[in-house]
């Protein structure tokens, strides 16, 4: 959002001085009231009207830490951030570090202990549909399961019967 110009700013504060109430200048100018309640008291105190610098949000915290993480990863590129946090002895969160060292171009690699992931939520079952022991899931060892078998916990299948 862009500042207000400073046209807007006195044309605001001479209709405030002429005994506008704040409504009235905030419906007048297509403001809200509450930046006209803002003004007012700045222009009062200060002589204040022009905009504000905006401020930087994002403080660089860890700007004296800089060598120092470079270094450290370097040494242990597979470091984590939160093992890279102890190293630093500093009280960041880890988001904050991350910030820190995006902005010193590094990054980390992922690294899969375990090698590629398979489908979600199995694990690979031995010998073909059904494990010889008749554990995890699958129909039993000698039997259906399932609808068919009318072992659902919704009950059995509702059956089409043919007409005749």
């Amino acid at each position: 959002m862009r500042a207000y110009s400073m046209d807007l700013r006195v044309r605001v504060l001479e209709a405030a001085e002429a005994g506008d109430t704040t409504a009235e200048l905030a419906g007048r100018f297509a403001v809200s009231p509450a930046w006209v309640r803002r003004l007012r008291p700045r222009h009062r105190g200060a002589g204040e009207v022009a905009p504000r610098k905006a401020k930087d949000p994002r403080v660089p915290t860890l700007r004296a830490h800089h060598d120092r993480i470079r270094a450290l990863l370097a040494a242990t590129p597979d470091m984590t951030l939160a093992e890279l946090r102890d190293e630093l002895e500093v009280a960041v969160a880890l988001s904050t570090l991350w910030a820190a060292v995006r902005g010193l171009g590094l990054t980390f690699k992922k690294s899969h202990p375990g090698g590629r992931a398979g489908p979600a939520g199995r694990g690979r079952r031995p010998g073909g549909v059904a494990a010889a022991d008749g554990a995890g899931p699958g129909p039993a060892p000698g039997g259906v399961r399932g609808r068919d078998g009318g072992e659902h916990p919704d009950g059995p299948a509702v059956r089409v019967r043919p007409a005749g």
